[in-house]
């Protein structure tokens, strides 16, 4: 049998027997387990407090979720409005970018259909500018196109039977128009062909051998064109000493005068003057003041007889107003004389009127029968008076 009392160990000269530590190991367990009820305990304690914390953070958050709810609830009633408030808005912008875009697409319909206009007139045109082009390409064409210009401006300008067109000189020759310049019995000369090739071809010149090669060749053409001119229609007492080259356009012209002055002075030395479509108006225009002074003189002799006659006819009516003038002076004393006699036929009258014959006086101071006698010897004398004129 195991003796309690038997020493187990020996720890710093203290016995220790299986007794004492069987009491210190119950103490020691003893211990424990109150350590262990009390983190027990504290551990649900805590428990507790972490349950009321959760369930006081349960209602926290079941209350702000409540707010929010509100809050939500609110926001998605001022995101509705908001949405409504931006249809509409959208709506009428919509409606007003429509209207606009529909008036825009009308503007813009509007202006393609004036854009197409215009580009068919620029095809037409073009079509008229090819059309030009070949008529000018083509001599005959050409010679054609500035004997319509010139014809035309003179038919405008001057009077039917003053101009004829292709009509012939003496020599045989017949110009483009002759115009009957009055009381020289001469006739002007226009000439409407003009070489273009020459221009065409410094036009195109690409280079500077091209340039110079195109002007010399210009300059050949003009001066034999300007000769041929002088030579065939410049004839003594019977065209004008000076006769003139058309040239249908204003550019060629203006590229003459810029560029060929020795072109344009050899042309006054030949008495032949270049004219472009205006130059050609302003003689027109001064051949129509000629000829408007030429029929203002063929009218003066008979201005001058109807003059005469109308002083003729004044003078015969000034002795005419005087006769008349004396039947009147006439007349008037006429009528002065019978208002005078009128005049005292009125007062006699008058101082018939006022006299007063008593009967009874007029039977007692006359004799019966008297009075009738008196009344027509009266009557007698005024009678005799008025045929006397007074």
């Amino acid at each position: 049998m195991l003796d309690l009392d038997q020493p187990l160990l020996l720890m710093a000269g203290l016995r220790v027997s299986y007794i004492h530590a069987a009491a210190a190991f119950g103490v020691a367990a003893l211990l424990l387990l109150a350590a262990c009820l009390f983190l027990a305990w504290r551990a649900a304690r805590r428990g507790r407090e972490a349950e009321q914390a959760s369930l006081a953070r349960t209602q926290q958050v079941e209350q702000r979720l409540v707010e929010l709810s509100g809050q939500l609830r609110s926001f998605a009633d001022i995101v509705a409005s908001r949405e409504s408030h931006l249809a509409r808005t959208l709506d009428q912008r919509l409606d007003l970018v429509a209207r606009r875009t529909g008036d825009g697409l009308g503007q813009i319909h509007e202006r393609l259909a004036v854009i197409d206009r215009a580009q068919r007139n620029i095809t037409e045109l073009t079509s008229k500018v090819v059309s030009l082009q070949e008529i000018l390409s083509n001599k005959q064409a050409r010679g054609a196109f500035g004997q319509a210009r010139m014809e035309a401006i003179i038919r405008d300008g001057l009077p039917m039977g003053t101009f004829g067109f292709q009509a012939s000189l003496s020599n045989g020759t017949r110009p483009d128009c002759l115009v009957d310049l009055p009381e020289t019995g001469r006739k002007l000369v226009i000439d409407a062909k003009f070489p273009l090739e020459a221009f065409s071809a410094l036009k195109a010149a690409r280079s500077e051998g091209e340039s110079r090669m195109a002007a010399q060749r210009l300059r050949q053409d003009v001066a034999k064109h300007i000769k041929d001119i002088a030579g065939k229609y410049l004839i003594s007492g019977e065209t004008h000493d000076t006769a003139v080259m058309f040239v249908p356009s204003e550019a060629i012209y203006a590229d003459l005068y810029e560029h060929f002055e020795d072109v344009i002075q050899q042309a006054h030395r030949a008495r032949v003057i270049i004219a472009s479509p205006n130059i050609l108006m302003l003689v027109v225009q001064t051949l129509q003041a000629v000829f408007k002074d030429v029929r203002m003189r063929e009218q003066a002799g008979l201005i001058k007889a109807e003059v005469a006659a109308i002083l003729d006819d004044v003078g015969r009516l000034h002795d005419r107003v005087l006769d008349l003038k004396k039947h009147f002076g006439q007349a008037n004393q006429d009528i002065e004389k019978i208002a005078i006699s009128a005049d005292k036929i009125a007062r006699r009258g008058v101082r018939i009127e006022q006299m007063e014959l008593s009967p009874t006086a007029a039977g007692a101071e006359a004799p019966a029968g008297s009075a009738a006698v008196t009344g027509p010897s009266r009557m007698g004398a005024a009678g005799a008076r008025l045929a006397a004129g007074e």
